[in-house]
């Protein structure tokens, strides 16, 4: 009898033994988040370097603040991501592929799901210079290896966190450059044409009539705290282009470096904390108060007044997040679109080489001449040297409710606009100049208005390309949903 009974448990146990098992694999819980951040000092030491914001170099020969890349990297299961943030002006396509790649042998994060874009800062050195003086050729290694170590050491410190987003209004430092001008003070362009439009026109009410665009007031952000609740990282996105007020021979991060340099101290984050901001669809937005007559500023003020706004902006978004998770949804996909670049008209190009020559014989017809003539007539020629087409990179991220798109573009802010009301997430962010810089981006109604995002030289590829773009980043966006 015991025997029987022994044997009966045998076979009882080898029966429900698979079916428990299996019921707990059924319940055990799936792989929480991680995330590991890191900033990487990236400042220049050799001088001179020429920065390359505005239309002439800047000969440059010292920091005032230190430059940085900084990365966010984000991992469930078998999904790893990278967010990597710059202090430089716009780096191109072929000095991120170069530093992912150094980045993705060394943690294995595939180069297509590390989105890094630069934060726009005109006060930066030029980052693709591998031949030349040897100082921005040295600060070329410098900013690829910096690129890569940010991404290497975020994946290095990944951990259990957890994750949550908000938003918050800084409508105050934010306007449109574009202008439509009162009647008779519109001046011709560099082409010798009249738009109906102008960047940038100063802030006299006798000349302003009204701006040709929106502004996007909100300052939104990721924040990641980590298994304790203790501050991690925060990325922020607001759509404003830089700040500026540098002296020409200094290099800085512009707004983009004291925002981070504060949001540790509006946290009471600990050691290890990062902070970085992310460059918004900004291409026609400054800090410029048109219409207003702004008190004079001592070099670098206004970028700490921006900059605090910003940081005490971020900390409001960040007291509205009601929990922080770890079971979000990472996702995140990559697409190439193929566009066509902008070639000049014979008309256009032989007024380009009218202005040239006439400058050759006599210099001092400039002075006769509209504003930067000389530079768009050299731009018209480089334009029509162009290959065909542009074949671009766009990426699409989901974390949990939070959609995330790259733009390859100094993007206007009604694009950015658009793709948020469209898009099937509650909250998207947009960056711009992620994965390279490959000029201004206007939507059609902008360009049928001209000004300087528009002109042949600033605006490089076909004009419905906003649209292009958009279409294919809301497909990514509902591909990302659907999962």
């Amino acid at each position: 009898m015991k025997t029987t009974s022994a044997a009966l448990l045998v076979v009882v146990v080898f029966i429900l033994s698979p079916l428990t098992l299996h019921a707990a694999d059924a319940a055990a819980p799936k792989p929480g988040l991680r995330a590991g951040a890191a900033n990487v000092d990236i400042t220049p030491t050799l001088f001179p370097l020429n920065t390359p914001g505005g239309f002439n170099a800047r000969p440059t020969t010292s920091a005032h603040d230190k430059l940085h890349a900084r990365a966010l990297v984000l991992s469930q299961g078998d999904m790893t991501i990278a967010m990597c943030v710059v202090d430089t002006l716009g780096a191109g396509p072929e000095v991120l592929d170069e530093s992912k790649a150094i980045a993705s042998k060394q943690t294995g994060i595939p180069v297509e799901r590390m989105l890094v874009s630069s934060t726009h800062t005109h006060s930066a050195p030029p980052s693709g210079r591998t031949e030349g003086p040897e100082p921005e050729v040295a600060y070329h290694k410098v900013i690829v290896q910096g690129i890569a170590d940010a991404i290497i050491n975020a994946h290095a410190a990944l951990r259990p966190a957890s994750i949550g987003d908000a938003s918050h209004p800084l409508p105050e430092e934010v306007f449109n450059r574009r202008w439509f001008l009162k009647p008779g003070k519109m001046p011709l362009n560099p082409f010798g044409e009249m738009d109906q439009v102008k960047m940038n026109p100063g802030t006299s009410a006798e000349v302003l009539d009204h701006p040709a665009g929106p502004t996007d007031p909100d300052l939104m952000i990721i924040s990641v705290v980590d298994a304790k609740r203790k501050p991690l990282c925060l990325f922020a996105n607001y759509a404003l282009h830089y700040v500026g007020g540098v002296p020409a021979q200094t290099v800085s991060a512009d707004y983009f470096g004291e925002f981070a340099r504060l949001m540790p101290s509006r946290l009471h984050a600990p050691d290890g904390f990062v902070a970085m901001m992310s460059n918004g669809a900004s291409g026609d937005i400054n800090n410029i108060p048109f219409l207003v007559t702004r008190p004079p500023r001592e070099p670098y003020e206004q970028i700490r007044i921006v900059a605090g706004k910003a940081a005490d902006t971020a900390w409001f978004a960040y007291k509205k997040i009601d929990a922080h998770r770890n079971d979000v949804k990472l996702d995140m996909v990559e697409r190439e679109l193929t566009l066509k670049y902008r070639k000049p008209t014979p008309e256009q190009l032989a007024h380009a080489r009218d202005v040239l020559d006439t400058l050759k014989k006599n210099p001092d017809a400039l002075k006769d001449m509209p504003r930067l003539a000389d530079h768009y007539a050299r731009r018209t020629l480089n334009a029509a040297e162009r290959p065909d087409t542009l074949t671009i990179k766009l990426q699409a991220i989901r974390i949990g409710d939070l959609a995330v798109v790259g733009i390859p573009f100094e993007v206007l802010v009604e694009i950015g606009l658009d793709i948020k009301k469209r898009s099937p997430f509650p909250r998207t962010m947009v960056i711009g100049l992620a994965n390279g810089r490959h000029g201004y981006l206007p939507p059609p109604n902008q360009h049928e208005l001209g000004g300087y995002e528009t002109w042949l030289g600033t605006n490089y590829v076909q004009k419905d390309a906003s649209v292009l773009i958009t279409n294919d980043l809301l497909e990514m966006l509902k591909e990302l949903d659907a999962k």
